[in-house]
């Protein structure tokens, strides 16, 4: 079978030649068509994260078990079988949709990238210089996307295989040591980082991206590998200035500059996912919390459900002038037009966001306003007037506000002062400075700053503070940190289930 696919390859080579193309902005061009890297096509490796915000569940399990979302029953809308529920409170199990659903898509871009490796590779004996160095960035580059699939594996399930090969690797693989896992990804990643070519690009793989991965991988290492090494926190520090040396990034003027409809030239945004609300579809958030009547607000062609809200304690963590705060919808909701929105459903009363939700469950025992009104609602995103139930704003995997912070977490975490990269933050958000900032006060500025961008159960397990007790939650044991491999994934290996084994050389 190799032997085909290398003769394969070789007729494909010396049909069209090796030609690098440009990397550019891909939020315009339909998905089969969508090619964010400058050699073949690569759009398998990207085609998963596409349902990162809906199908493939991972928005929902980084979000919804942490202290800042919340995806209350509301009577008989929003129960779907205790799945939002069971999120909330640290109660799943393999069989819960959003931990099941993961699992496939990550390791569907890790078997895209090891395909495109092993085809990419005979090449280089074939190829002139220059079309050689094509080619090994263009492998330096999957290695670095299937090095950021494994990143959310281990982050995510802890324990899971390691298979870098298409055609020979294991049909049925065993599960491999997280912290070698970590090893791994790393080694390739350092590997692969001066490879790439400096670039514009926000959709496919620049330094900036790279570093970023690398930030993430070093300021999460006690996490995967079980202790602290010093040296790490050195080495995310280094990879934040990496990215912030480069030069091409800043952060926007306005705190919700990076969120509009229009933001595919955002300064802040490093890496994306480019939806488009035609082409490019799976952006539905807002569909998720927006109330029923909301479409009046917006004027928008789709009616929203009327779910997720922001939990009331993370509402009031932000001062009332911090800028972040419109991206909420609290009060008395008004038409585009300004008239007042009234909710038949509830009544005939007016539509006015509470903060307050009084149960995670709300049911017989609470009223109609209540039900259908209660938790401030997120707007972060901006939604145009006219909008669909599918966004055209890009989100943000890696944006620079965040490389900030992880450059002040590293700094503090050697004893050294962050408070000016913090400030920036701060300050940009209309809030005085702060001076001496703690790892307490960064992680309260990382729940505000990076809310709704699926970053919150990671910070709060790296901080230790994931298995506390907040509202409707009591205290959940350590093993909560990661979530069970899929039912369904283990009928189907039952390898999953036995012990581990190392990594073969």
């Amino acid at each position: 079978m190799k032997k085909i696919l290398y003769i394969s390859i070789i007729l494909v080579i010396a049909a069209i030649g090796c030609t690098k193309l440009d990397d550019q902005l891909y939020d315009r061009i339909p998905a089969d068509q969508y090619v964010a890297d400058p050699i073949l096509k690569m759009s398998p490796i990207y085609a998963p994260m596409r349902d990162f915000l809906d199908w493939s569940g991972w928005w929902f399990a980084q979000e919804i078990p942490g202290d800042g979302v919340t995806a209350p029953t509301r009577g008989g809308d929003w129960d779907d079988g205790g799945k939002w529920r069971v999120l909330h409170s640290h109660t799943w199990d393999n069989n819960t949709e959003a931990i099941n659903s993961m699992w496939s898509r990550f390791y569907n871009g890790i078997s895209e990238a090891n395909k495109f490796i092993e085809e990419q590779e005979p090449l280089l004996e074939l190829a002139s210089e220059d079309d050689a160095a094509i080619i090994e960035e263009a492998i330096a580059k999957a290695k670095i996307l299937r090095s950021y699939y494994y990143y959310l594996l281990i982050d995510n399930y802890g324990d899971v295989p390691y298979v870098t090969s298409f055609l020979d690797g294991p049909e049925q693989p065993f599960r491999n040591r997280r912290a070698d896992i970590f090893n791994a990804i790393v080694a390739d990643m350092e590997g692969s980082v001066p490879l790439v070519s400096e670039s514009t690009s926000k959709t496919g793989v620049t330094p900036a991206m790279a570093y970023s991965l690398l930030a993430k991988l070093y300021l999460n290492h006690a996490v995967y590998t079980g202790s602290t090494d010093p040296t790490y926190w050195q080495k995310a520090e280094d990879a934040a200035e990496h990215v912030i040396a480069l030069g091409g990034y800043s952060l926007e003027t306005n705190a919700l500059g990076p969120f509009v409809t229009d933001n595919q030239s955002s300064p802040e945004n490093i890496w994306v996912i480019p939806y488009h609300e035609n082409t490019y579809e799976g952006f539905n958030l807002h569909m998720r919390t927006l109330h029923y009547n909301s479409n009046l607000t917006f004027e928008m062609v789709a009616g929203p459900w009327n779910g997720f809200a922001v939990m009331e304690s993370h509402f009031h963590s932000y001062e009332d002038h911090d800028a972040r705060k419109e991206g909420f919808l609290v009060g008395q909701q008004y038409t585009y037009g300004g008239d007042e929105i009234i909710d038949q459903g509830a009544g005939d009363q007016p539509l006015i966001f509470d903060p307050h939700i009084p149960a995670l469950q709300m049911g017989e025992g609470n009223t109609p306003v209540e039900i259908r009104m209660s938790g401030a609602r997120v707007v972060k995103f901006e939604i145009k007037r006219g909008a669909s139930a599918n966004l055209s704003n890009h989100f943000p995997i890696f944006r620079y506000a965040d490389v900030l912070l992880m450059k002040a977490e590293a700094l503090i975490r050697q004893g050294a002062n962050g408070d000016a990269y913090v400030n920036m933050i701060r300050e940009r958000a209309g809030l005085e400075p702060w001076s001496g900032v703690t790892l307490d006060m960064l992680l309260e500025e990382r729940g505000r700053e990076m809310f709704w961008e699926g970053h919150r159960r990671q910070d709060l397990i790296r901080f230790g503070e994931f298995n506390k007790s907040w509202w409707e939650k009591e205290a959940s044991s350590p093993d909560r940190n990661t979530f069970p491999i899929p039912q369904w994934a283990i009928d189907a290996n039952p390898n999953l289930d036995l012990d581990i084994q190392a990594i073969n050389p």
